[in-house]
C-alpha cells in the first residue's frame, strides 16, 4: 500500500510539474535542427526561418515576432489545449486543422500586432528599423518559454539606440508576458498596442484594451473570430490613440516597459466570446 501512496505521489508531482511550454526556431532548409540563436546584419531573415521569426507557445496559443521591419507579435490560435508547433510549423494542412489543430487567423498587416513594440519621438512612430544588426533567441526554463529579439542600432532622436523586445509564455497561465528594454544608456518612449479591423468590438477600462472580431486572414482553412486584449499600467503612458488600424499607447520616457497579452478565439472552450474574454481582463 505504501509502494502504491508513493508511486501515486510521483505521478501527481510529475502532470502538475510539466511544462507546457515550448519553443521553436530554424531554418526553412532545414526543419530537423532547432536553433536557439539567429541573427543578421540586414534585420530581415522574414523568408528563410520557420513560421517567419522565432515563436513561443503554451498550452492557448502561440506567439510569434517578424524577422523583419515589422518586429510585430502574431498569433496562432488554438481550439484545444496543448502543444503544436514543433509539428504544425505554425501552417498546419487544412485536414489537420479539421482534425482540431490550430490554426493562424490573426492578421498583422503593417501594425504591431498584439503587443508589439515600436518607438515614440515626439510627433510620430518610430520603426525599429534600419538596423546594424538583429538578433533572435528563444530559451526554455522549468516553467516557461521565452523569445527576444534584438534591433540593434535603431535611429532615434539623432542617436542610435539597440532595443530588446522578449516575450514569456507561462505553463499553466493564459497570459503572455512582454517587455520592452532600451540596452543603450538612453531613456526612449515606446509604443505598443493592439491592432483591429472593420466591424470589430472594443473595449477600454483603465488598466486594458480588449478587441474581438474576424481578421482577413488567408492562410487558414476557415475564418475564426479572435480576440485579442493588452493590459497595461496607465502610470507608465503619456497618451494613447487609434490611427484606424490599431490602439496605440505611448510610454513615458524609460528604459523598461511591461505589459500582459491574452489572445482567444471563438471555437474554444473557453474563453470563446468577446463578452466571456472582456469578464477574463476584469
Amino acid at each position: 500500500m505504501k509502494t502504491s501512496f508513493i508511486a501515486f505521489l510521483l505521478f501527481c508531482g510529475i502532470c502538475f510539474g510539466q511544462n507546457n511550454t515550448d519553443t521553436s526556431l530554424y531554418m526553412k532548409s532545414d526543419k530537423v535542427t532547432y536553433l536557439t540563436d539567429i541573427g543578421s546584419e540586414s534585420g530581415d531573415l522574414y523568408k528563410t526561418i520557420g513560421h517567419h521569426g522565432p515563436a513561443i507557445e503554451n498550452e492557448w496559443m502561440a506567439l510569434r515576432i517578424y524577422f523583419n521591419e515589422k518586429v510585430a507579435i502574431d498569433v496562432y490560435s488554438k481550439p484545444n489545449l496543448g502543444l503544436e508547433l514543433r509539428k504544425a510549423n505554425w501552417y498546419p494542412t487544412p485536414e489537420q486543422q479539421k482534425e482540431g489543430w490550430g490554426a493562424d487567423y490573426y492578421k498583422v498587416n503593417a501594425t504591431v500586432g498584439l503587443g508589439g513594440v515600436k518607438l515614440w519621438d515626439g510627433e510620430k512612430v518610430v520603426p525599429l528599423n534600419p538596423v546594424s544588426n538583429r538578433l533572435a533567441r528563444v530559451r526554455k526554463t522549468d516553467t516557461t518559454s521565452w523569445m527576444e529579439m534584438i534591433s540593434k542600432g535603431v535611429s532615434y532622436k539623432g542617436q542610435k539606440v539597440d532595443i530588446l523586445v522578449r516575450v514569456t509564455v507561462f505553463s499553466g497561465k493564459r497570459e503572455a508576458k512582454v517587455e520592452a528594454i532600451c540596452l543603450s544608456k538612453t531613456k526612449v518612449q515606446f509604443v505598443t498596442g493592439v491592432n483591429y479591423f472593420k466591424d470589430f468590438k472594443s473595449d477600454k477600462g483603465s488598466n486594458y484594451i480588449a478587441v474581438w472580431g474576424m481578421h482577413p486572414e488567408d492562410v487558414a482553412a476557415s475564418k475564426v473570430e479572435v480576440g485579442a486584449a493588452i493590459k497595461y499600467n496607465p502610470k507608465d503612458y503619456l497618451k494613447n490613440f487609434d490611427d484606424g488600424t490599431q490602439y496605440l499607447l505611448v510610454s513615458k520616457p524609460t528604459k523598461h516597459l511591461e505589459t500582459t497579452i491574452i489572445s482567444s478565439c471563438a471555437i474554444e472552450k473557453d474563453l470563446n466570446s468577446f463578452e466571456k474574454l472582456v469578464a477574463f481582463l476584469k
